[in-house]
This record gives structure tokens, C-alpha cells and sequence, in this order.
């Protein structure tokens, strides 16, 4: 289940967001690369450990954690700090598939679901777009500043060059309440089902019925 969500972050976050990242310091993203996806990552980061980068962060989280669609979609039980990239001229990200697990023992998150959050304006810049491979189909994503898109970490994807302007990102991934994607899907449709009954007819037994079955799936299958 692939979700682009508009407005994540602010007007106000993103002019936040861009007066730290035009003053924070930069190293090369490879640093934090898998030794397989190392050879294909030409990208920059924002330098951790870094008041800038905590600043980043906190604006992100918080973004996530009151859009009510990202949370109904991805069901979520713990998060990543975001990373905070930038495309210059050239750069691009080959194919490659998330880290299973990231963060220490004692903070580990699975990573069952990746969040790109776009920053830039994408009239900015060329090129640069997210592209996913869903059941053999790339599917390329470029997306308003302050959008998002939620997709399977277990997808292969890619960053196509930037061939003009620069591109700057957040990423951030989770681990959901609700491992498996399908079922994932199942209550995300379930959900929907219930707000547009809800919107025609009210709280009626139609609703209850879908309600119930949507809490007791839930109930079932959450992994909390």
C-alpha cells in the first residue's frame, strides 16, 4: 500500500525547516548506507548529533504524529528520527531496500513502513522523483513541499539523478502495531469504509457492524 498525504508539515514548518537546513552542515549520506546500498547512495545528509538536526527533527515528529491520516495508514508503535538529505546536481539514489531493523539494541525499530516527507518546491528542481517498485511497476512520486508518501520499506525503490536545482527530503521510518502489509490494508480500508457510512448515514447499525469488525481485526492482529 503506497499513501501520498498532503499539508504533513506547515507553510510555517517549512520555513522552519528551510532556514535550518540553509545554515546546517552536510556529510556525505554513504555514511549511513548498508555495504550493498553504499555503491549506489550519492546523496548528502545533515550532520548527526547536531542542535540543527535535533531542531529538524523535532518539526517532523511532530508533523507525523498529528496528521491523523498518516497514523489511521500506518497504524504506528515506535519511529526514527528523520534523516534530513539534500540532491545537488547529479546526485541520485540507485535501487535498494531499507535496513530491516535500525537504531541500537534498546531502541531498535523495525522498519515496516518508510515516510518520505518532501521540502522542496518541486518548480525548484529536475529530475529527483521517488520511485517505487510495486509487484514489478515503477511508480515515480515527486510531491508538493510538506507532502508525504508512505510506502512498504520492503519495496525496492529509488531516487532518480537530480538533473537541475537541488532536492531536499526527510525520511523517517516506523514500525507499525500491525506487521504484515496486508492487513495493514485491510483495516486502512476498513477505516475509510467506516468515515464515509458515518458521513451518510450516521452512527447506524451498518456503522457499529463495520466498527466492530474493524476493532476486533484490530485487536486480533495488533502486535503492542
Amino acid at each position: 500500500m503506497i499513501i501520498c498525504i498532503p499539508n504533513v508539515l506547515t507553510a510555517e514548518d517549512l520555513d522552519a525547516v528551510r532556514k535550518e537546513l540553509s545554515s546546517a552542515s552536510f556529510i556525505d549520506g554513504a555514511s549511513t548506507a548498508g555495504w550493498s546500498a553504499r555503491e549506489v547512495k550519492k546523496n548528502l545528509q545533515v550532520t548527526h548529533d547536531t542542535q540543527s538536526q535535533a531542531q529538524l527533527q523535532k518539526i517532523v515528529y511532530e508533523g507525523f504524529i498529528r496528521n491523523a491520516m498518516l497514523q489511521a495508514a500506518v497504524l504506528p508503535s515506535s519511529v526514527t528520527p528523520a534523516l534530513f538529505n539534500r540532491y545537488d546536481l547529479g546526485m541520485e539514489y540507485g535501487p535498494h531496500v531499507d535496513a530491516p531493523v535500525m537504531g541500537a539494541m534498546g531502541n531498535a525499530v523495525r522498519s515496516d513502513v518508510a515516510i518520505t516527507i518532501f521540502l522542496s518546491d518541486p518548480k525548484t528542481y529536475a529530475g529527483g522523483e521517488l520511485i517505487v517498485d510495486a509487484n514489478g511497476m515503477e511508480c515515480a512520486f515527486k510531491l508538493e513541499a510538506g507532502a508525504a508518501i508512505a510506502y512498504p520499506a520492503n519495496s525496492l525503490h529509488r531516487v532518480a539523478a537530480v538533473t537541475q536545482g537541488a532536492r531536499y527530503a526527510a525520511v523517517i521510518w516506523v514500525q507499525s502495531q500491525v506487521r504484515d502489509p496486508g492487513k495493514r490494508e485491510l483495516l486502512w480500508d476498513l477505516q475509510n469504509a467506516k468515515r464515509n457510512i458515518f458521513g451518510r448515514e450516521g452512527k447506524s447499525a451498518t456503522f457499529d457492524a463495520i466498527s466492530k469488525s474493524h476493532a476486533n481485526l484490530m485487536r486480533m492482529w495488533a502486535d503492542v
